[in-house]
C-alpha cells in the first residue's frame, strides 16, 4: 500500500508532505495513522529542531476529511465522529497534540478547507500562497469542525468574525486570513518555499531548547491570568535553564562569535 504521508530529515529539519495530490491532499484514516508515527517521532528526536508541513502539488494543502471514505464507513455502520480524534487511527492527532515543543512551520498553497484548515491553525508559523483559500465548511455538510476548528478559530479571532465563518462555512482569502493574523506571510505560490526557508533558517538559529521552552510556556500558559504564568511550572524551560546552552549564549555574545548550539 502506497503511503500517504511523505517524510524526512533533512539535518534538523523534519519534513512532512501530505501526499495525496490527486484528491486534493484529503486526510484519509491511513493518513492520519503515518502522521501519527511522523509526530510521536519527531518529538522524540533532539536532533530535529523544526518540522515542515505541506500539502504535495499546488492545488491544495488539504481539503480536509476524506469525505468518500467517511461516506462508507457511514455506510458500514461506524461510529460517527464528534470532537477529538480519541480512538482514532493517529490520535493524538496534531491539532490535539498540545505538549509538541518542537516549532512547525506550514507551507499553504491554493485549498485549506475543514480538516487542513484545523491543520494550519494547530501551526506556530503559516506561510501561504497568495491564491490559497481557507475555510471551515463542515456546517454545510452537517458536521462540526471536530479537529479544534470550532475552538481555535474563536481564540484567534475575534469572536463575531469566528462565529461569521464557522456559522456560515463561508471562506477567507488569504489576504483575509493574513490581515486576521492567521498567517505570518503571504506571498506568490513560487516563493512560497523561499519564505519557508527563511522562517526555518531563523528557527535554526536560535537555541533549540529556548525555542521549545518559549512554545510550552506561550501555548500552556495563553488562558491562565498573567500572574499564574509567572509561577506555572514548564518542564521544557526547566530543562532550558539546566542546559549547557543556556551559558553558551550570553558566552558567545561576550565573545563577539556566533553560538554553536548543542542542545543540551
Amino acid at each position: 500500500m502506497a503511503s500517504h504521508v511523505r517524510y524526512r530529515k533533512d539535518g534538523h529539519v523534519a519534513r512532512v508532505t501530505l501526499d495525496r495530490p490527486e484528491v486534493l491532499n484529503a486526510m484519509d484514516l491511513q493518513m492520519h495513522a503515518e502522521l501519527g508515527e511522523v509526530w510521536d517521532d519527531v518529538e522524540d528526536d533532539d536532533d530535529v529542531r523544526v518540522v515542515v508541513l505541506a500539502g504535495a502539488g499546488d492545488r491544495a494543502f488539504s481539503v480536509g476529511q476524506d469525505l468518500r471514505e467517511r461516506a462508507a464507513l457511514d455506510a458500514d455502520g461506524a461510529q460517527r465522529t464528534s470532537f477529538g480524534s480519541r480512538g482514532l487511527p493517529g490520535w493524538p492527532r496534531l491539532t490535539e497534540r498540545f505538549d509538541l515543543t518542537k516549532p512547525v512551520v506550514a507551507a499553504a498553497r491554493g485549498y485549506a478547507l475543514g480538516g487542513g484548515f484545523e491543520l494550519l491553525l494547530a501551526c506556530d508559523i503559516v506561510v501561504a500562497a497568495d491564491d490559497a483559500v481557507f475555510g471551515l465548511p463542515e456546517v454545510r455538510l452537517g458536521l462540526v469542525p471536530g479537529a479544534g476548528g470550532a475552538f481555535r478559530l474563536a481564540r484567534q479571532l475575534p469572536l463575531r468574525k469566528a462565529m461569521g465563518h464557522l456559522l456560515t462555512g463561508r471562506r477567507m482569502s488569504a489576504a483575509e486570513a493574513h490581515g486576521f493574523g492567521l498567517v505570518n506571510d503571504v506571498v506568490p505560490a513560487e516563493e512560497v518555499d523561499a519564505c519557508v526557508e527563511g522562517w526555518v533558517a531563523d528557527l535554526l538559529a536560535a537555541a533549540p531548547l529556548a525555542v521549545r521552552a518559549v512554545k510550552q510556556a506561550v501555548l500552556r500558559s495563553v488562558d491562565m491570568p498573567i500572574e499564574d504564568a509567572f509561577v506555572a511550572e514548564y518542564p521544557e524551560e526547566t530543562r532550558r535553564r539546566a542546559s549547557r546552552d543556556a551559558v553558551e549564549g550570553p558566552r558567545a555574545f561576550a565573545e563577539k562569535r556566533d553560538p554553536a548550539w548543542r542542545g543540551e
